[in-house]
């Protein structure tokens, strides 16, 4: 297990002892302990060989044992005695927005309620009413939020399924007789929202066996829903339904151009190929019989070369979509897509200062590690107090230590910057006179969600007249699989911050990915500048980037369109402009 393994199951535990009404404190210990593992800048396997877990801070003697246990046996007998002790659907319902552990303890408790369809039923027939603290609008709100629910029940984040995905795949790919291998799909796509996982190989014949082997009985395998000698399904640990599919090496590109999609984009490709008088599908071009074309398909290797023989040039995944891109790419006009690499910096994130989990000095060490020039640093402002909202002094504390910090770096800056709360009139959390001492300011909204579209759009545009901010954080406030963003239009807004010379972030964190890349070709077209942020509260957040650089290039990007892929001189003169 790695370290993001261990804390997700010490939060869990934390969650699990709430729910059964343990002290507090212990809860609280469980929790910090998975914060804290989370934030760690070294493997936990590590710190276990030299026997110095009990250094780790806030990880006791019996934490400790817990998290050797997940190490060396890969299972915690507390972790496991703590799941049958409670009924197996109370974890489920805290997926339903607005449900903590306080709340779903006491509808057990007084209600017998134990999954969500028990909810649902209590809540439609109004018995939520007789407990104290639930009303009409409760059980509402509930409702709405089971509804939710269910309809993105089988919907899983990019980042967890990229990271299932990529653990098949590094073993499958190493297996003898392996000729090509890769993902395909929506994952390949870079959609933010994954329904499943889809894994293509081409192999030798001999080998495929083995292959289907390696792959059901793999770690992450859950069940096996189906197998047979070229295709086998199965249900990953995370839920996730999960393809195999092994085809001849020279069906490979046509099967990773079919099953990568998008559907709309293999419609279109299927026309086009007609009009060659060929037929396309996932195993080859073949003439149509009904033509009288004597021009036989060319042979593709490669899926560059299946676009060529439809005179096309070659169309990056995260474009297939059918949104014009066929028609770019026959005027040879596609954008040169922003590349991870031409990252140099980011904004946006957060330390020990507010609610992070890693100190100033600790973050930038972690970007220096990436290759980075410089780091924006971007706590909360003094009313986000749930998050460890800086005061005015806290503010120049956190500024005298960025100067100090700065003075022992050689080509690497840290920026000072402020996450500043756009208030529910538009207004900034911090004066004029505390903004102006920053070097950059990211506006964000964090509360009041349920305003109308115009208020909400009224808000954010009042917020980016203020001269001193330079971004505008997470534009639409959403929660993927989680909450939907407050209503907003956001071609008001991306017009706002063309005419106010604002930057929009690409909000990187996995759960966020906002502004959407459906708006990131409007925000390109009106001269909106974008910066990718990952929003991170720890050293591993920072690679969260990834996630943004690949909804930058759904979104048709570019390395010009992107403001940290400039260096650090020019990011300075940049940021002295704006």
């Amino acid at each position: 297990m790695n370290n993001n393994e261990i804390a997700s199951i010490l939060e869990e535990m934390g969650t699990l002892l709430e729910l059964r009404g343990e002290n507090p404190f212990k809860c609280r210990a469980y929790h910090n302990a998975a914060r804290t593992v989370e934030s760690l800048t070294e493997d936990l396997n590590t710190v276990l060989q030299e026997n110095r877990l009990e250094s780790i801070p806030g990880v006791g003697k019996g934490l400790a044992k817990e998290i050797s246990d997940l190490l060396t046996k890969g299972k915690s007998s507390a972790h496991q005695e703590l799941k049958r002790s409670l009924p197996s659907g109370l974890l489920g319902m805290l997926r339903i927005e607005g449900l903590g552990p306080k709340r779903i303890k006491l509808l057990h408790e007084k209600l017998n309620i134990s999954t969500i369809a028990g909810l649902r039923k209590a809540a439609e027939q109004h018995k939520l009413s007789a407990v104290e603290g639930f009303g009409k609008k409760t059980e509402e709100s509930i409702l709405r939020g089971i509804e939710a629910l269910s309809k993105r029940s089988d919907k899983y984040l990019i980042s967890t399924a990229r990271e299932a995905a990529e653990r098949i795949l590094e073993r499958l790919k190493s297996a003898d007789g392996v000729i090509e291998c890769s993902i395909a799909g929506s994952l390949r796509r870079k959609k933010e929202i994954i329904g499943d996982i889809d894994i293509l190989i081409s192999a030798k014949p001999k080998a495929i066996p083995i292959i289907m082997k390696l792959f059901t009985s793999h770690s992450d395998v859950e069940r096996i829903t189906g197998q047979g000698e070229t295709k086998s399904s199965v249900i990953l640990q995370s839920g996730i339904h999960c393809d195999l599919r092994v085809v001849k090496e020279r069906e490979f590109p046509f099967a990773l151009a079919y099953f990568t999609g998008s559907k709309d984009h293999n419609v279109a490709m299927r026309s086009r190929a007609k009009t060659f008088g060929w037929s396309l599908n996932e195993y080859e071009f073949s003439v149509l019989p009904e033509t009288r074309s004597k021009k036989a398909p060319p042979v593709c290797k490669t899926e560059s070369d299946i676009y060529s023989a439809l005179r096309l040039t070659y169309i990056p995944p995260e474009l297939r979509e059918n949104m014009g891109e066929l028609e770019a790419s026959e005027k040879n006009t596609l954008p040169k897509l922003l590349e991870e690499s031409e990252i140099r910096g980011t904004f946006h994130c957060h330390t020990t200062y507010s609610d992070g989990t890693n100190s100033l000095e600790q973050m930038a060490e972690a970007a220096q590690t990436l290759g980075w020039e410089y780091l924006g640093i971007a706590d909360h402002s003094k009313i986000a107090a749930y998050a460890g909202g800086l005061s005015a002094e806290k503010v120049k504390q956190q500024e005298r230590e960025i100067d100090i910090l700065n003075k022992r770096f050689k080509g690497f800056r840290l920026f000072k910057g402020t996450e500043v709360d756009i208030l529910p009139d538009g207004s900034l959390d911090w004066n004029d006179s505390v903004l102006k001492t920053f070097d950059y300011v990211v506006a964000s909204i964090h509360s009041a969600f349920k305003m109308s579209e115009t208020a909400a759009t009224k808000r954010i545009i009042k917020a980016l007249k203020n001269k001193y901010v330079t971004m505008l954080g997470h534009p639409t406030g959403r929660l993927l699989l989680q909450r939907d963003g407050y209503p907003v239009n956001m071609v008001q807004v991306i017009n706002a911050a063309s005419d106010y010379g604002k930057i929009i972030e690409i909000n990187s964190h996995p759960m966020r990915l906002d502004i959407d890349w459906r708006f990131c070709k409007y925000a390109k077209e009106k001269g909106v500048k974008i910066s990718i942020n990952p929003d991170a509260h720890n050293v591993h957040g920072l690679r969260d980037v990834g996630y943004g650089v690949g909804t930058a290039r759904k979104g048709w990007l570019e390395k010009s369109d992107i403001v940290n892929t400039r260096s650090l001189r020019d990011v300075v003169q940049f940021m002295n402009r704006t």
